[in-house]
């Protein structure tokens, strides 16, 4: 072991070991004559500012660690090595919290509310990872990310996938952020922690059902590799935007590609572009599909936007007030003849039916603009697609895809062009 990994493993240990101190009890505990029992937090306590600062400097570090991995030692083990530390700190030290995943959906809360104030070192943990992505590729992705890093260890032989079906499940995502950011926005709650299928792993408690979908995930990934970073992680969407323009990236050679092909079996992700012949047979052919599917794009954007719009009750559903005013409808109407906590509750407040009910109304119009964004953006997504098939790619060499190399650096170990003591000269040229 060098002398500057065992520096490294030092520093993390150090970090590390920061414990948190034991929430103060404001008030005593209320003594109870019942027999009833405080029931367990299911989400972790809140921390001193200095230990929230902590974080957001741990993840600056870890994320120029990753960095510099990947782009200057171009070293999978030391990505390892740091991904191990991630999962065990953000993971199951920090309990999945504060996730930049989850994130997403407090700057959009705070964005549409008022009265939502946004802590500084949530904002630090949705900005940072795009800033290193926008500059050096998706480092957060390969040894940062807690999610990532536990589904990373459970990948044993992993399968290609047909392209067709890649670039159809790599649609969800973008269903999934649009869903995240309208019921963000409108109040009715943060879809992304609460269908988060690896906080209950991390919180060692959540429901069977999200416990039984996170061990599906694990179970699946061991032959389809990191099945939730690639087709259903709603962050991964931006970091995809953001790595295709970034300044630099993960190149599988460190100088000229030679073609061996020795590195084209080596991405569990389906990330490495192989090299296209460059062919004129076809070129009228598409240049005729481009120009349909550009005049084509507002119409789809249209009917998709105006299909969102049709979804604005039942999605309107998922937010408390309409669900309240729902239940409150049906007990009026004689429809239910049991009353629920929740009305009962309501009921008790003195507050009328007809106020709730018009708050149902605003926000079931808000779903329907939400509707029509989401429906329209889906469709924007699934055309901008398509336009991209119809324009041939033609390229030499094996390049990694900027958009969805997760910059594990796999293929770095397989590529034999700046290898000390190799001779380019006698590999065979593909």
């Amino acid at each position: 072991m060098t002398r500057h990994l065992r520096f490294i493993l030092i520093a993390f240990a150090v970090l590390s070991t920061a414990a948190a101190p034991e929430p103060i009890q404001r008030f005593p505990k209320p003594d109870f004559e019942s027999g009833y029992e405080r029931p367990i937090m299911q989400t972790p306590a809140s921390r001193a500012l200095t230990l929230e600062y902590l974080d957001v400097v741990v993840l600056i570090a870890a994320l120029s660690l990753a960095s510099y991995f990947v782009l200057k030692k171009r070293s999978r083990r030391y990505l390892f090595v740091l991904m191990l530390f991630s999962l065990i700190y953000f993971g199951f030290w920090r309990k999945g919290c504060v996730c930049s995943v989850g994130s997403v959906q407090n700057v959009v809360l705070a964005m549409f509310s008022n009265s939502y104030a946004i802590p500084l070192t949530v904002v630090a943990f949705f900005l940072l990872p795009l800033v290193f992505t926008l500059f050096f590729g998706r480092t957060f992705c390969a040894a940062v990310c807690p999610l990532g890093a536990a589904q990373d260890i459970f990948i044993l032989k992993p399968k290609s996938l047909p392209g067709w079906l890649n670039e159809t499940l790599s649609l969800i995502p973008y269903l999934y952020l649009g869903l995240s950011v309208l019921f963000a926005a409108t109040g009715a709650g943060f879809l992304i922690c609460r269908y988060d299928p690896f906080v209950g792993f991390f919180r060692f408690g959540a429901s069977f059902d999200m416990i039984l979908f996170g061990a599906f995930l694990l179970l699946l990934g061991t032959v389809v590799a990191r099945p939730y970073c690639r087709f259903l992680c709603p962050y991964g969407v931006l970091l995809n935007w953001m790595s295709q323009l970034s300044r630099k990236h993960l190149s599988i050679t460190p100088a000229e590609c030679i073609n061996c092909r020795l590195c084209e079996a080596s991405c569990p992700f389906d990330a490495i572009k192989m090299p296209t012949a460059k062919s004129n047979e076809k070129k009228e052919q598409n240049t005729r599909r481009l120009a349909l599917l550009l005049v084509l794009t507002p119409l789809v954007m249209a009917l998709s936007g105006w299909a969102g719009s049709l979804l604005h009750v039942p999605l309107s559903r998922g937010h408390f007030t309409v669900a309240l005013a729902e239940e409150i409808r049906l007990e009026d109407t004689g429809q239910r003849t049991e009353r629920t906590d929740e009305t009962d509750v309501f009921r008790a407040t003195g507050k009328s039916t007809a106020l709730l009910y018009e708050e149902a109304r605003q926000i079931q119009r808000q779903f329907r603009t939400g509707g029509w964004l989401l429906g329209g953006f889906l469709g924007l997504i699934f055309c901008l697609k398509m336009i991209k098939l119809a324009i041939p790619s033609e390229q030499s060499l094996y390049e990694a895809n900027r958009g969805t190399c997760l910059s594990c650096g796999r293929c770095l170990s397989y590529c034999p062009v700046g290898k000390e003591g190799v001779d380019v000269e006698r590999i065979p040229q593909g």
